[in-house]
């Protein structure tokens, strides 16, 4: 009997938790969670745009990480607040095939985001002479652009695979959004292709943007423990600070997803991880870039001067 049997219209997610007592409590821990992302990056976004001073590589990477966060954030949050409240956690098919590829899009443009400010922090260390040759404007776009674009590729062919598969009764998603591995496990296919797919893809993404990161502050290390002065030494981890911070949380957070046991891999631990990539790390992001580098703070603190001075 042919399993080309497609009869799902939408689907039901089942969410975080689906204890009635933790719904209004969860909504409002995730409602200011997500406010604080939106203002934060929001904030970073404006305030690069509108300092001169920090109209640099850095900062343009920086302004366009802001830019991926907020995304990726609010193809999450929204539906899942309003799932807390609503009697019914429905999610069409048609918006949970858009909510998957626009994730995918957002999260891996996020891995090479980081391995490309990575790459940037190199070259300022390591070749500071050449650093405005290296990075010219044109080389930053570049860098910005292939990681949408590919980004965009691989999520729309990832997409187009998963919903091409057949679903023909289930619709329960144990999951707070859609995405691809509970989604497998409701198909009535054949799903070890997609499975190969998906442990490749994100096998290669991970491995290769880590590696960028990895290799390159492996250099910058290296040039740090040649400066004489200690001094110069602390100006130079200072530059790097805010970005490994935020290097370190974000693929801590995958390896211990994706790296665990088998033994210990549950949907109780994916759903806890998947909370702080899709939603904490975007909120973090901000307040690193913000609490931890001196120049948007006196970048902020000039923005609030001009705005005291438009009030008086």
């Amino acid at each position: 009997m042919s399993k080309n049997c497609t009869t799902v219209k939408e689907f039901i997610l089942l969410g975080i938790t689906d204890r009635p007592d933790l719904q209004n409590p969860l909504f409002v821990v995730f409602l200011l969670n997500y406010i604080i992302t939106v203002m934060g990056n929001l904030g970073i976004i404006l305030l690069i745009r509108m300092d001169p001073h920090l109209h640099t590589p850095m900062y343009f990477f920086l302004c366009h990480l802001a830019f991926v966060d907020l995304c990726y954030s609010s193809v999450i949050a929204p539906k899942m607040l309003t799932n807390f409240l609503a009697a019914k956690k429905t999610i069409s098919y048609n918006a949970c095939a858009a909510q998957l590829g626009c994730f995918l899009t957002f999260m891996i443009t996020e891995c090479f985001l980081l391995a490309v400010m990575a790459y940037d922090r190199y070259v300022a260390i390591c070749n500071p002479l050449l650093y405005q040759t290296i990075m010219s404007q044109r080389v930053c776009i570049q860098l910005v652009a292939v990681p949408y674009i590919y980004s965009f590729g691989v999520a729309l062919f990832h997409t187009i695979v998963t919903f091409r598969l057949s679903f023909c009764s289930a619709n329960v998603i144990n999951h707070f959004y859609c995405d691809d591995l509970p989604l497998l496990a409701l198909s009535c296919s054949d799903t070890s292709t997609k499975q190969i797919l998906i442990y490749v893809f994100a096998g290669f993404d991970m491995i290769c943007s880590l590696l960028i990161v990895l290799i390159s502050y492996s250099f910058i290390l290296s040039n740090i423990l040649r400066i004489r002065s200690a001094q110069s030494r602390q100006k130079a981890f200072s530059t790097c600070s805010s970005h490994l911070t935020a290097v370190t949380i974000f693929y801590g957070t995958l390896m211990f997803m994706y790296l665990q046991p088998s033994t210990n891999h549950s949907l109780a631990t994916d759903k806890i991880a998947s909370v702080f990539y899709t939603l904490v790390i975007p909120m973090l992001n901000p307040l690193i870039y913000s609490l931890r580098n001196k120049e948007v703070k006196a970048a902020l603190k000039r923005s609030i001067e001009r705005f005291v001075l438009v009030l008086r």
